[in-house]
């Protein structure tokens, strides 16, 4: 069957409405559904029920709508591989960070892909993993890269752990914390936590450090996904911050922030994972992104 019939199929399928799909594959409607009846002659099966309400697909249709996608996207990447053979270099890199990577590692990718490859052009979204997921879906970003304990896994996407960003806790210069000769974790709770968006099981695990009842996640004071906001709180008031020790060292060594040094607890760390769609292969750019992103110190 030919391809565009396929994807006529498909927008059928999505539609649920001839006219609207005939606007949209550009052709008009006898045009159109001459050419789903022909796909359901070439295999002697109804594909789709007609009725006033509209269109929906029989069982066999949802076979012949689920093989299509898959056929319409291998040709898109068929299409999409053949020029990247023949110019060498991919025009555009599109990719999604989490708030982690996008304070510590996005930066300085930018940065080198601007200088290694000035033509081309760089988006970049910081988002949550439900939003960077389906954006990856729809062939919008190469691949995104956040926590491991937020990322979305399903039998559709790649999933692959690259690194560990070692994160503390951090204090302004001056904390009233930092009179004690020994600190606790229990000892930041009257002070309040703020953090990016942290996975259920990283909380509790948290809440058990510092004491509170079993079963009881941390109730974080301060919850945001922009880290530059988390800094200037733990700056600004004696709330502590949850923040990664890489991005906190110019902070610290100029003495304006202090990491705690908390006795018998295990400092947080965001395992990074990289997540991008089963059977897409990467351009040249995308390529050296990811490569950089794994060898990145």
């Amino acid at each position: 069957m030919k391809i565009q019939r396929l994807q006529h199929l498909v927008t059928l399928a999505e539609s649920g409405n001839f006219h609207k799909a005939a606007e949209l594959c550009h052709i008009t409607q006898p045009a159109f559904t001459r050419s789903i009846q022909a796909a359901e002659e070439e295999y002697e099966l109804q594909l789709f029920d007609r009725n006033s309400n509209g269109v929906t697909c029989t069982a066999a249709g949802a076979i012949a709508i689920e093989r299509a996608r898959k056929v319409l996207f291998e040709n898109r990447s068929l299409a999409r591989d053949l020029k990247l053979y023949k110019d060498k270099l991919i025009g555009t890199l599109s990719f999604g960070v989490g708030p982690y990577p996008a304070a510590v590692i996005a930066p300085r990718l930018v940065i080198e892909l601007r200088n290694r490859f000035p033509n081309i052009q760089v988006n970049v979204e910081v988002n949550n993993s439900e939003q960077l997921t389906q954006k990856v879906r729809n062939e919008e970003l190469d691949f995104y890269l956040a926590d491991m304990s937020n990322v979305i896994v399903d039998t559709d996407l790649i999933v692959q752990r690259v690194r560990k960003l070692a994160a503390g806790f951090y204090v302004r210069a001056g904390h009233p914390l930092l009179k004690n000769d020994k600190i606790t974790p229990a000892m930041m709770i009257p002070f309040g936590l703020a953090s990016v968006r942290a996975h259920a099981h990283i909380l509790l695990s948290v809440s058990v450090a510092m004491g509170l009842p079993p079963d009881t996640p941390l109730q974080l004071s301060v919850q945001c996904d922009d880290l530059g906001l988390i800094r200037q709180i733990g700056l600004q008031t004696d709330t502590v911050i949850a923040y990664p020790e890489i991005q906190a060292a110019q902070e610290v060594a100029s003495g304006h922030l202090v990491k705690l040094p908390i006795e018998e607890f295990v400092n947080p760390y965001s395992d990074m994972a990289l997540t991008y769609l089963k059977g897409r292969t990467f351009s040249p750019i995308a390529d050296f992104a990811v490569n950089f992103i794994k060898s990145f110190v």
